[in-house]
C-alpha cells in the first residue's frame, strides 16, 4: 500500500514538472522576436500587403521611421515585421537609449516595396537617415509642411541611434529625438492654464527620461551639456507674481548651470539668463524699499555681465548683459512700468 502511495505522489510529481516546464517554454517562446535579421527603416509612407504583389490586399501603412525587420527578399520585395513605434514615457534613466524589446507590442508581418529602405548594411545608413531626419524636422518649421514631420524626424533620429550605435553621429541624433519631444511638451504646457501657476509643481512637466538618458550615455559631450540645460525649464516658475523668490531661484540654477558647464553651448545664454534676473531683483527690491538686498542684486549682475564680456565676449549675450548693467546703473527699470 505504501509502495503504491509513493509511486502515485511520483507520477503527480513528474506531471507538475512536465507542466511546469511546458508554461516556462511557452512563455520563454512568446518573448522571442518572431525573426531575426537586419533591421531597416522607410523613408516614405509605404503600404504593407499580404503578399509580394500590388494587387494583394493592403494590411496597414508604414510610416517614416517606423522600425522594421526584414525576414526575407523576393525580387524588388521584402517581407518584413514592423514595429509599432510607440512613446516610452516613464523609463527609468537606466533603461538603455532604445528602450527594452518587452515594451515593444507585436510585430506586425507583410510585404512591402523595397523602394525607400534604409538597412542596417546601407552603405552611409546613419548619413542618409540624419539627412532625411533634418529635412523632415525642417519641414516641421514651415507651416506649409506636413502635420507630422515632426514626429517623422524623431523618429528617424532615433533610428540612427537604434541601428548606428557606434557611429559618431549617434550623439546628436539622440539629442535631436529627445530634443523634439521636449519641444512638444513644452508648447503644450505652455498652452494650459496651469503655465501661469508660480510653482513649478504646479505646471505639467516636461518628460524628462530621454534628456536624462543623452546625459548618461554621452557624457561631457555638447549633447549632454545642452540636454542639461534644458532640464532647467521644469524647475522654473510660471508667473513670477512679484515674488523675489522665483528670480533668485533661477538665478541660481543658471549660474550652477553655467559653473558645471563653463564651456558648454549654451553657457554664455545662461549666464546672461541669470544677469537679466538679477537685474529684475534690483527692480524688485527697490520697489519694497530694501535697499541692501537692491545692492546686492546690482552688484551681482554686473558680476555676471563681466563674466560674459571676459568668457564670452563676440555673443550677443555679452553685449545684452552689458545693456542691462548700463539701464540698471541708470536707474532705467528691467522688470514692470516705469514711472517718471
Amino acid at each position: 500500500m505504501m509502495k503504491r502511495f509513493a509511486c502515485v505522489l511520483s507520477i503527480c510529481a513528474m506531471v507538475l514538472f512536465v507542466l511546469h516546464a511546458g508554461a516556462q517554454k511557452k512563455k520563454t517562446d512568446n518573448l522571442q522576436k518572431p525573426m531575426a535579421g537586419p533591421r531597416a527603416v522607410v523613408l516614405r509612407v509605404t503600404w504593407l500587403y499580404v503578399a509580394a504583389d500590388l494587387n494583394s490586399q493592403k494590411m496597414d501603412r508604414v510610416q517614416i521611421g517606423r522600425e522594421m525587420v526584414i525576414a526575407e527578399h523576393n525580387g524588388p520585395w521584402m517581407r518584413v515585421y514592423a514595429n509599432t513605434d510607440i512613446q516610452l514615457e516613464h523609463e527609468s534613466p537606466d533603461t538603455p537609449l532604445i528602450g527594452s524589446p518587452d515594451s515593444i507590442p507585436p510585430p506586425v508581418s507583410g510585404w512591402i516595396e523595397a523602394k525607400g529602405v534604409v538597412i542596417e548594411t546601407t552603405p552611409n545608413g546613419e548619413q542618409i537617415l540624419m539627412g532625411e531626419a533634418a529635412n523632415e524636422e525642417s519641414l516641421a518649421n514651415d507651416p506649409r509642411g506636413p502635420a507630422n514631420a515632426a514626429k517623422s524626424a524623431r523618429l528617424l533620429y532615433r533610428r540612427i541611434v537604434e541601428m548606428f550605435p557606434n557611429s559618431p553621429l549617434a550623439p546628436e541624433a539622440a539629442w535631436r529625438a529627445a530634443d523634439i519631444q521636449w519641444q512638444i511638451q513644452k508648447a503644450d504646457s505652455a498652452s494650459r492654464p496651469s503655465a501661469k501657476e508660480r510653482d513649478a509643481y504646479l505646471r505639467e512637466q516636461m518628460d524628462e527620461d530621454e534628456m536624462k538618458k543623452v546625459i548618461k550615455f554621452y557624457p561631457h559631450t555638447r549633447q549632454a551639456d545642452m540636454a542639461a540645460f534644458e532640464l532647467i525649464d521644469n524647475k522654473l516658475c510660471g508667473d513670477w507674481q512679484g515674488q523675489e523668490k522665483c528670480p533668485e531661484k533661477e538665478s541660481d540654477l543658471y549660474e550652477k548651470y553655467a559653473s558645471e558647464h563653463p564651456d558648454g553651448p549654451r553657457t554664455a545664454e545662461a549666464l546672461y539668463a541669470a544677469t537679466y534676473r538679477q537685474a529684475v531683483l534690483v527692480d524688485m527690491f527697490s520697489a519694497d524699499g530694501n535697499d541692501k538686498n537692491a545692492n546686492t542684486a546690482k552688484g551681482r549682475a554686473h558680476e555676471l555681465a563681466g563674466w560674459l564680456k571676459d568668457k564670452f565676449p563676440q555673443t550677443d549675450y555679452a553685449g545684452r548683459a552689458a545693456a542691462l548693467a548700463f539701464r540698471i546703473d541708470q536707474g532705467v527699470p528691467v522688470y514692470g512700468i516705469e514711472h517718471e
